[in-house]
């Protein structure tokens, strides 16, 4: 199995849209951008329809892993690009947000996964998979507000040290330490 990481620097984030945008289609770099701003598992993400995000201020959801249910707010800016998109591809309210090309349903996650490891090709950022995208707003979160406690019950995690392992903190704690242990 591959280590999947985060985005951890803008400038990639940047260049995985770009290619997203270039090499793939509006729908999957809505997908990514919308995966790392909410920060939901890729299943629950697929599943979303237009009204789910533009119907209130909130998404909520029962989450798939953990049947638990999950209310999230979606800011104005993101808000303003899926009426964008959801004008500019044509879908109604009932309609998934990423429809697959083929058949009533959105996406399948092996697609996705093709779809984002394309993109990642093309602009040159290595370890991506659909987990990615969570582990990104997982990462940015923290680099933002600093608040492990708060990040821990946004992605339903158990205890800390899962969502530092999971957001890839515990691997950038030890690589700082080692960088300057020489003796």
């Amino acid at each position: 199995m591959r280590n999947v990481q985060p985005i951890r620097r803008l400038d990639q984030i940047e260049k995985m849209k770009k290619a997203l945008l270039k090499y793939c289609s509006y729908r999957d770099y809505m997908m990514f951008s919308i995966g790392i701003n909410i920060g939901l598992r890729i299943g629950d993400l697929l599943q979303l329809r237009v009204n789910d995000i533009l119907g209130g201020t909130h998404i909520v959801i029962i989450e798939q892993k953990t049947e638990k249910t999950k209310r999230f707010l979606v800011n104005p800016q993101l808000r303003k690009e899926v009426r964008r998109y959801t004008k500019h591809a044509k879908l109604s309210a009932s309609d998934y947000l990423f429809p697959s090309r083929k058949g009533a349903g959105p996406i399948t996650r092996v697609q996705a996964y093709r779809i984002l490891n394309k993109a990642a090709e093309m602009a040159g950022v290595q370890d991506v998979g659909t987990h990615t995208l969570r582990k990104t707003f997982g990462y940015l979160h923290y680099q933002k507000f600093k608040d492990l406690a708060l990040l821990q019950q946004i992605l339903n995690h158990s205890n800390p040290k899962d969502t530092m392992i999971y957001i890839g903190l515990t691997q950038d704690l030890m690589d700082e330490t080692l960088m300057d242990f020489y003796f």
